[in-house]
């Protein structure tokens, strides 16, 4: 098993939604989030006074979605996501996967791709 963090647009979170319906993989987490990377932010930052020091809020929002998925189905949500996010604009977001060891449905203690 994998975990996919996949961190995009907000409005293209139906489109990733879509995606991994398709793959039936049985949950996922969303979470708000706010970020620069090679995009640097917004071209007109607000100055903010944190903890005494002056500094410019350069962050966008963006959404971070968490799922696990069988190794099988991986390629093909990257492929997919890829497809339905990718604008060739800076800022499109990122994928990061990680090994899972082990998962349990705490309801009925059921484990791995199981517990999915």
């Amino acid at each position: 098993m994998k975990e996919l963090m996949i961190i995009i647009r907000p409005e293209k979170l139906e489109a990733v939604k879509d995606v991994l319906d398709k793959v039936h993989c049985g949950g996922m987490t969303l979470s708000t989030a706010m970020g620069c990377g090679t995009q640097k932010g917004a071209s007109e930052g607000t100055v903010n006074e944190i903890k005494g020091f002056k500094t410019t809020i350069n962050l966008l929002p963006k959404i971070k979605v968490e799922v696990v998925v069988e190794d099988k189905d991986v390629e093909e949500v990257i492929m997919n996501i890829r497809e339905t996010c990718a604008t060739d604009h800076v800022g499109d977001g990122k994928i990061f996967i990680r090994d899972i060891e082990d998962a349990i449905r705490i309801r009925t203690g059921e484990r791995g791709v199981k517990a999915l």
